[in-house]
Protein backbone atom coordinates (compact mmCIF):
# COMPACT_ATOMS: atom_id res chain seq x y z
CA UNK A 1 0.00 0.00 0.00
CA UNK A 2 0.97 3.39 -0.72
CA UNK A 3 2.16 5.64 2.19
CA UNK A 4 -0.18 8.37 1.75
CA UNK A 5 -2.96 5.85 2.11
CA UNK A 6 -1.75 4.69 5.36
CA UNK A 7 -1.30 7.94 6.60
CA UNK A 8 -5.11 8.85 5.34
CA UNK A 9 -6.47 5.24 7.17
CA UNK A 10 -4.89 6.80 9.71
CA UNK A 11 -5.90 9.79 10.59
CA UNK A 12 -9.51 8.84 9.32
CA UNK A 13 -9.01 5.90 12.86
CA UNK A 14 -7.86 9.31 14.77
CA UNK A 15 -11.01 11.36 14.10
CA UNK A 16 -13.29 8.05 14.65
CA UNK A 17 -12.19 7.00 17.70
CA UNK A 18 -12.41 10.73 18.96
CA UNK A 19 -15.62 11.39 17.92
CA UNK A 20 -16.85 7.96 19.40
CA UNK A 21 -14.95 9.13 22.48
CA UNK A 22 -17.01 12.85 22.53
CA UNK A 23 -19.51 11.39 22.27
CA UNK A 24 -19.47 9.37 25.06
CA UNK A 25 -18.72 11.58 27.36
CA UNK A 26 -21.22 13.81 26.33
CA UNK A 27 -23.99 10.71 26.86
CA UNK A 28 -22.40 10.34 30.24
CA UNK A 29 -22.41 13.46 31.48
CA UNK A 30 -24.65 14.17 34.17
CA UNK A 31 -26.97 17.41 34.61
CA UNK A 32 -26.64 19.94 37.05
CA UNK A 33 -28.14 19.76 40.53
CA UNK A 34 -30.64 22.82 39.80
CA UNK A 35 -32.07 22.86 43.19
CA UNK A 36 -28.50 23.09 44.84
CA UNK A 37 -27.15 25.29 41.94
CA UNK A 38 -27.08 29.15 42.75
CA UNK A 39 -29.13 30.85 40.25
CA UNK A 40 -27.74 33.27 37.76
CA UNK A 41 -31.08 35.27 37.43
CA UNK A 42 -34.17 35.51 39.63
CA UNK A 43 -36.78 36.81 37.61
CA UNK A 44 -40.51 36.84 37.34
CA UNK A 45 -42.47 34.35 34.56
CA UNK A 46 -43.70 38.24 32.95
CA UNK A 47 -40.54 39.81 32.69
CA UNK A 48 -38.88 36.85 31.57
CA UNK A 49 -41.06 36.25 28.57
CA UNK A 50 -41.58 39.90 28.01
CA UNK A 51 -37.29 39.90 27.47
CA UNK A 52 -37.63 37.71 24.89
CA UNK A 53 -40.60 38.47 22.92
CA UNK A 54 -39.21 42.47 23.26
CA UNK A 55 -35.43 41.43 22.15
CA UNK A 56 -35.26 37.75 21.29
CA UNK A 57 -31.29 37.49 20.68
CA UNK A 58 -30.00 40.07 23.33
CA UNK A 59 -32.72 37.82 26.22
CA UNK A 60 -31.29 34.70 24.41
CA UNK A 61 -27.44 35.42 24.67
CA UNK A 62 -28.46 36.61 28.25
CA UNK A 63 -30.72 33.52 29.62
CA UNK A 64 -30.09 30.14 27.80
CA UNK A 65 -27.89 27.96 29.35
CA UNK A 66 -27.93 29.84 32.61
CA UNK A 67 -29.82 28.81 36.20
CA UNK A 68 -33.01 30.89 36.09
CA UNK A 69 -34.78 31.57 39.13
CA UNK A 70 -38.75 32.32 38.39
CA UNK A 71 -41.67 33.12 40.33
CA UNK A 72 -45.10 33.05 38.63
CA UNK A 73 -48.72 31.75 39.10
CA UNK A 74 -49.49 27.95 37.48
CA UNK A 75 -51.36 28.00 34.64
CA UNK A 76 -51.15 24.05 33.61
CA UNK A 77 -49.65 21.14 34.83
CA UNK A 78 -48.83 18.31 31.77
CA UNK A 79 -47.32 14.91 33.24
CA UNK A 80 -45.30 14.26 29.62
CA UNK A 81 -44.19 10.84 29.93
CA UNK A 82 -43.83 8.48 33.33
CA UNK A 83 -40.25 10.25 34.15
CA UNK A 84 -41.43 14.11 33.10
CA UNK A 85 -44.02 16.95 34.14
CA UNK A 86 -44.42 20.03 32.62
CA UNK A 87 -45.39 23.34 34.54
CA UNK A 88 -46.52 26.52 32.37
CA UNK A 89 -46.45 29.41 34.36
CA UNK A 90 -48.54 32.56 33.84
CA UNK A 91 -47.07 35.44 31.88
CA UNK A 92 -50.02 37.58 31.53
CA UNK A 93 -50.19 36.87 27.76
CA UNK A 94 -52.92 34.83 26.57
CA UNK A 95 -50.71 33.03 23.79
CA UNK A 96 -47.24 32.84 25.65
CA UNK A 97 -45.97 30.82 28.98
CA UNK A 98 -43.00 29.97 30.61
CA UNK A 99 -43.17 25.93 30.69
CA UNK A 100 -40.89 24.51 33.34
CA UNK A 101 -39.96 20.48 32.65
CA UNK A 102 -39.49 18.65 35.97
CA UNK A 103 -37.53 15.11 35.62
CA UNK A 104 -39.44 14.35 38.96
CA UNK A 105 -42.32 15.64 40.34
CA UNK A 106 -45.03 14.96 42.40
CA UNK A 107 -47.75 17.00 41.20
CA UNK A 108 -50.36 15.80 43.51
CA UNK A 109 -49.98 18.58 45.69
CA UNK A 110 -49.36 21.28 42.93
CA UNK A 111 -52.63 23.40 42.41
CA UNK A 112 -53.81 25.47 39.10
CA UNK A 113 -53.23 29.52 39.70
CA UNK A 114 -50.90 28.73 43.23
CA UNK A 115 -47.74 31.03 43.30
CA UNK A 116 -44.30 28.38 43.12
CA UNK A 117 -41.01 29.60 42.25
CA UNK A 118 -38.60 26.96 40.29
CA UNK A 119 -35.64 27.03 39.71
CA UNK A 120 -33.89 25.52 36.65
CA UNK A 121 -31.85 25.46 33.07
CA UNK A 122 -33.07 28.24 30.28
CA UNK A 123 -32.78 26.37 27.31
CA UNK A 124 -34.68 28.88 24.47
CA UNK A 125 -37.80 28.95 23.41
CA UNK A 126 -40.85 28.35 21.07
CA UNK A 127 -41.40 29.83 17.56
CA UNK A 128 -44.01 29.34 15.11
CA UNK A 129 -42.18 30.78 12.05
CA UNK A 130 -38.68 32.46 12.30
CA UNK A 131 -39.17 36.18 12.25
CA UNK A 132 -42.27 35.97 14.79
CA UNK A 133 -42.03 36.96 18.44
CA UNK A 134 -41.23 33.69 20.91
CA UNK A 135 -43.56 32.27 22.47
CA UNK A 136 -43.13 30.12 24.99
CA UNK A 137 -40.02 30.36 27.21
CA UNK A 138 -38.38 26.78 28.39
CA UNK A 139 -36.78 26.00 31.25
CA UNK A 140 -35.54 22.13 31.93
CA UNK A 141 -34.46 20.10 34.81
CA UNK A 142 -36.12 22.12 36.95
CA UNK A 143 -36.92 22.06 40.68
CA UNK A 144 -39.45 23.65 43.03
CA UNK A 145 -37.76 26.26 45.32
CA UNK A 146 -39.08 26.06 48.90
CA UNK A 147 -40.80 29.33 50.27
CA UNK A 148 -38.68 31.68 52.25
Amino acid sequence: MKLYIKISLFVVLVVAVSGFLYALMLYNQKHTDTAKAKPDFVITSTVLQKEFEDNEKAASSKYINKILEVTGNILSVTPVDSAKTNISLNTGNNVSSVICTFPVLDHSKIKIGEEITLRGECSGFTQLFPGEPPLDVLINNCSKVPKR
